[in-house]
């Protein structure tokens, strides 16, 4: 078995794939630049390493074609160029050769479906010697939209680093998260136990109603809810994204406020209450520094939910949101035997299982349904991402 498996491996054609990065500059103005990444084929032709080695050329937009014939080549070819064609209808390489006889310097192809590396022969490989590179469909609406139709492009492959740091800050933030929202639910539990030893009937009440105890049943509607609403947004995902949205401003605001109020709460400011009134909630006269806290956590989760598409600021918010309310959970909901961790354990396996690896085999066009919503459908006429996945 492990020589046919060697065999196999020697037989079947092995196509390089790598990651690089396309610089895309205006030419209207001078400031604006963005990199988007690309997947290219070094056999093809080799990308720079350095973006100022790389040669800045025009980008020629030709994604109303798929370059399979001489026909779809504009009147004075790409001379000194890279155009950007549609994938589909031909072999990469018949794109490639097409676009090189006629001057281009490097193409880019705009992919809808998931990203391939462009394979070919050796006697392809050693005829062509321009970079071709995958772009996905969605970059290619953004570049559209931030830049225009006039704009320049330089493809370059940055080396790799040893150590990738980015996944170190991922993994503090996860673990960190998970460690402190366990302290933080764990020593609630300390201070319950505390209060009930004596006899203090009110704390104690107090703390049951801001925990949660899952049962089987709520396993079991939990699970039955995020099936519902992962196929709903698979085929209402334009509709509903904007729901969801909402949903992760509202808990995260929640989550968000249940941080910061055992920190407001010893600052000696803001102690008044509201005064006597018949208003919902207000009744209770609750003090001052609760209804600030409150407002502030509302605006930060709308300021979020406006400019949730920032690229430059928003993506730190929605991590700071996203880390209260995950801390939040862990405080409030608390799985109290070891049958109820089982059994959310089983059922989300099988939830997952199916639906990244099964439901390919249902859909229509033989994607996953957990991939296609996480990822946001490449034909969503919003562009939005789901921000809390199910």
């Amino acid at each position: 078995m492990k020589a046919l498996f060697v065999l196999l491996s020697c037989i079947a054609p092995q196509v390089l794939c790598e990651y690089g990065m396309v610089h895309v500059i205006s030419d209207k103005s001078e400031g604006s630049a963005k990199d988007y990444c690309i997947l290219f084929n070094s056999e093809w032709a080799h990308l720079p390493h350095d973006l100022t080695k790389a040669a800045l050329l025009h980008l020629q937009d030709q994604t109303m074609s798929v370059l399979c014939s001489p026909t779809d080549v504009p009147d004075g070819g790409f001379s000194n160029s890279i155009p950007m064609v549609m994938r589909g209808n031909c072999t990469f390489y018949e794109k490639v050769r097409l676009a090189q006889i006629n001057g281009a310097r490097g193409l880019l192809i705009v992919s809808r479906e998931r990203l391939v590396p462009p394979g070919g022969n050796r006697s392809q490989y050693e005829e062509i010697d321009i970079p071709v590179a995958l772009l996905s469909y969605t970059d290619m609406l953004d570049i559209s939209k931030t830049f225009g139709r006039s704009v320049k492009v330089a493809m370059y492959a940055p080396n790799e680093p040893v150590v990738d740091y980015n996944m170190v800050i991922i993994f503090i933030m996860a673990v960190g998260t998970v460690a402190t929202g366990g302290y933080w639910a764990g020593s609630r539990d300390v201070k319950k136990s505390y209060m009930k030893h004596k006899r203090d009937d009110g704390a104690d009440k107090k703390h049951d109603d801001e925990t949660v105890d899952v049962t089987p049943v709520m396993i079991c509607v939990f699970v039955v809810m995020c099936c519902s609403m992962l196929v709903l947004l698979f085929n209402f995902y334009d509709r509903l994204v904007y729901i969801i949205i909402g949903i992760f401003c509202l808990a995260a605001s929640i989550g968000l406020y249940s941080c910061l109020s055992p920190f407001v709460r010893i600052i000696p400011y803001g102690k008044c209450r509201v005064p006597e009134n018949n208003l919902p909630y207000f009744h209770n006269r609750p003090p001052i520094w609760k209804l600030l806290l409150a407002s502030f956590c509302i605006a930060v989760s709308v300021i979020w939910g406006v400019f949730r598409n920032e690229d430059q600021w928003a993506w730190i918010l929605q991590d700071i949101l996203g880390i209260a309310f995950c801390l939040y959970m862990l405080k409030a909901i608390r799985l109290p035997t070891f049958k109820s961790c089982t059994l959310l354990l089983l059922v989300l396996f099988v939830y997952d299982v199916f639906f990244v690896f099964i439901t390919p085999f249902f859909t229509k066009s033989g994607e996953s349904i957990m991939v296609e919503v996480a990822a946001g459908p490449s034909d969503s006429s919003t562009q939005e991402k789901v921000y809390c996945n199910f």
